[in-house]
């Protein structure tokens, strides 16, 4: 056991530099990263596409992150936006280094978005700095309610949280008000959103709000 957590921390600290040098090219490029993160079926990658219908196209791209295939940067390239798959294969998580190569393959330009789509997962990505300037955490109704305390790293570490699939509320389980409630409990900073990237409710807000943050962000750079 206290080797594991060696290995764990040298991997972390690795990590760590590599973030640090992905932040410091985001600030002098003045490109506004956001880690997109959440469980296989949230809808992460629906929602990007809708992201990207609303804003201009040519000025987001995407890191996809996916253990295996590049079904989702084809989807997000048939969107309008330039995309490259990083597969991790075994791997659960996307790490700052395989961000850094990401970054490499595709041409932006100061002021764009670069969205980095995390592997379908709850627990690894929380762990990992890629660097970005915002984390999000996308949801939705039919995980249940009682996934921020289930997986509290993953729900602190965000700046904003999205139910997405909100058209689904009529017709699962779902106590919005207690859903709201463990999240405040476990990150009471978080921004809480709601979407349906199917429907196109609560889309105005997202946009909204990843304009503000960005304009913030240029304003520092």
């Amino acid at each position: 056991m206290h080797t594991t957590i060696e290995v764990n921390d040298r991997l972390l600290g690795v990590n760590t530099e590599s973030a640090r040098h992905n932040r410091e090219h985001f600030i002098a490029r003045k490109l506004f990263a956001i880690n997109l993160m959440g469980t296989p079926g949230a809808g992460k990658t629906a929602l990007l596409e809708a992201t990207i219908r609303a804003w201009s196209p040519s000025a987001i791209a995407v890191v996809e992150g996916d253990q295996a295939t590049e079904r989702d940067s084809a989807r997000i390239r048939r969107a309008g936006a330039a995309a490259f798959q990083v597969e991790t294969g075994l791997g659960c998580h996307l790490d700052a280094n395989q961000v850094h190569g990401a970054l490499h393959h595709l041409e932006l330009a100061a002021g764009d978005l670069v969205f980095i789509e995390n592997v379908g997962n709850l627990v690894c990505p929380a762990l990992f700095d890629l660097g970005e300037q915002l984390k999000v955490v996308v949801t939705s109704p039919a995980e249940g309610v009682d996934k921020p305390l289930k997986y509290p790293p993953m729900f602190r570490a965000a700046d904003i949280v999205v139910l997405n699939k909100c058209d689904l509320l009529p017709h699962v389980p779902f106590e919005i008000e207690q859903w709201n409630e463990f999240v405040m409990a476990v990150n009471p900073r978080a921004k809480i959103l709601k979407t349906s990237a199917l429907d196109g409710s609560g889309l105005d807000s997202w946009i909204a709000e990843i304009a503000v943050r960005r304009a913030d962000f240029l304003a520092e750079a």
